[in-house]
């Protein structure tokens, strides 16, 4: 779509589902400290957008462990997660690089240091993405981390996509629109676009408006 020159992708829920494998590096951490527990998929999907530190305010909700586990947490994640992986949702791997030909593509996500270069090299996509920022990076909530994008590369009319309320309301903050992955792990009633596959979402960019 003519009307717009970059766009800034969401992870989890939008590019891929990779919950599962999220899950076995909570368990493993729970594991590894002496924590006869585990997480459910469910439990972690209802914490989908959210930064690591409220995750576990709802998942483990231990302050007095936190900055331990939250470390080991960290460390399980950089060590599993290239290797574990998620699955890109139908469409993605097909659509990146044409959509990379007609805008500057960008990733902002509430994951930690590692998670998008790790999911950038594991899916293989690193190649059509200008850049990347996340919470674990810069402390910052998406609509931070939205506008130092935009103050870096000069944007003039980016569109955030993602899949949850939290990611059409930083989009917003950051003074910009969003367009809603309908099959991700949220809903977004206030999103200005929506779609109901990536398919979708590419073809809404790519069709010729003019």
């Amino acid at each position: 779509m003519s009307d717009f020159d970059s766009l800034i992708f969401d992870m989890d829920g939008t590019l891929w589902d990779a919950v599962d494998s999220y899950a076995k590096v909570w368990d493993a951490t729970f594991a590894d400290m002496n924590m006869d527990r585990t997480v459910s998929r469910n439990q972690l999907i209802q914490c989908m957008g959210l930064p690591i530190d409220k995750i576990y305010e709802v998942v483990v909700a231990k302050p007095d462990i936190a900055p331990r586990f939250l470390q080991r947490l960290a460390e399980n994640e950089d060590s599993m997660m290239l290797s574990l992986g998620g699955k890109l949702y139908p469409g993605v791997k097909q659509y990146i690089p044409l959509l990379a030909e007609k805008f500057r593509l960008f990733m902002v996500s509430n994951c930690g240091v590692l998670g998008l270069p790790n999911f950038l090299k594991f899916t293989g996509l690193e190649p059509f993405f200008t850049d990347t920022l996340s919470f674990g990076q810069t402390l910052l909530p998406k609509e931070g981390n939205i506008r130092i994008l935009i103050d870096k590369y000069s944007l003039k009319a980016p569109v955030y996509i993602g899949d949850t309320a939290g990611d059409c309301k930083s989009a917003h903050a950051a003074g910009i629109p969003m367009m809603l992955a309908q099959y991700g792990f949220g809903d977004a009633p206030d999103a200005d676009f929506k779609a109901d596959s990536f398919d979708a979402i590419a073809n809404f960019f790519l069709e010729d408006k003019s």
